[in-house]
């Protein structure tokens, strides 16, 4: 698989150019979304320390305007930002090094794009600005084997669908859970790479990772239903709520649950990119049962008077009609 077209764009690990030296690797890279707070951080924090583990090179880009991608994997330390960082050293006049905004742990690089405070500005537009810095760091020429880059799914803006929207990366993959919300977002995903590749676009959806699997199956008939592979199936499980609470990595060879994420580093690895078929929303809601979701429940017109205590007007139309001067 050939990476997009000036991000990270390196030749086969087992080529090599003409003059007999060995050509850079090929990276992977992989935009994970899913629903705010269905687990995206913990998902790929034990993901990335596995494949780090295995032998792989890896960056993780937190691209979630709350900064808690890394938080798990540095053991609840928040990393500077890059937007955070960039304006600091703005202001002082100073240049962004890449030792400012990018920490490693045992073989994970990690860092965080950051966002505006609440009410200050576009998150999606941070994204795009800490994309443009980390350009101007040697984005190109940086060397990894995977990239996982961690986005909100459930914000519509162009910033935060820049991976799909412009072939940032080669695969998409969704975390979700047995609730009609984050497979709302999971569909809405799958939307986003159908309308994509209806202009053009070659990013494909790899998979999901179902989190807090408690086994009732709406995530498993969502993904028959979309034709998407199941990555991983995480148990909603006491100890991994516990020791994530307590951002303790799980994802090690000699964790009780090593081999799940090792079955999923493989997963990730080697599922192909494809082509997802979205539901409807009436599909969408017909994987749940109808006392779940209030499918029964019909849709009565209201009445002008009724919303007036029947003193109100009747009128021709909204149109407001303003008196001749």
């Amino acid at each position: 698989m050939t990476p997009p077209d000036g991000i990270l764009n390196h030749a086969p690990a087992d080529e090599t150019s003409t003059d007999g030296a060995k050509a850079a690797k090929e990276t992977q890279i992989i935009a994970i979304y899913g629903k705010g707070g269905i687990g995206k951080s913990f998902t790929l924090s034990n993901l990335s320390y596995m494949m780090a583990q295995q032998g792989k090179k890896v960056l993780l880009i937190g691209c979630d305007p709350k900064s808690d991608t890394t938080s798990l994997l540095f053991g609840g330390k928040s990393c500077p930002t890059i937007l955070e960082t960039s304006s600091k050293k703005k202001l002082a006049g100073d240049e962004v090094e890449i030792g400012d905004i990018c920490f490693v742990r045992d073989g994970v690089y990690a860092m965080e794009l950051g966002g505006p405070e609440v009410g200050r500005g576009c998150g999606g537009r941070g994204i795009i600005h800490g994309f443009e810095l980390m350009e101007k760091l040697g984005f190109h020429e940086w060397d990894f084997d995977y990239v996982l880059l961690d986005f909100l799914g459930d914000v519509v803006c162009g910033g935060f669908g820049l991976p799909i929207a412009r072939d940032m990366c080669q695969k998409v993959i969704v975390v979700g859970s047995n609730d009609l919300q984050s497979l709302y977002v999971a569909n809405n995903v799958c939307s986003a790479v159908q309308y994509f590749r209806g202009l053009g676009g070659n990013v494909g959806v790899a998979g999901i990772v179902i989190n807090k699997d408690d086994g009732t199956g709406e995530a498993q008939a969502f993904a028959d239903a979309v034709d998407i592979p199941i990555l991983s199936a995480i148990p909603a499980h006491e100890e991994i709520r516990k020791k994530s609470a307590n951002y303790q990595i799980i994802g090690t060879p000699e964790s009780k649950w090593g081999g799940l994420f090792e079955e999923l580093a493989t997963n990730v690895a080697s599922a192909p990119p494809r082509q997802p078929t979205p539901l409807t929303q009436d599909e969408l809601l017909g994987l749940f049962k109808s006392e779940d979701v209030g499918r029964d429940v019909a849709l009565t017109p209201a009445k002008l008077e009724d919303m007036c205590d029947g003193l109100a007007a009747q009128k021709p139309s909204l149109e407001i009609i303003y008196d001749e001067v």
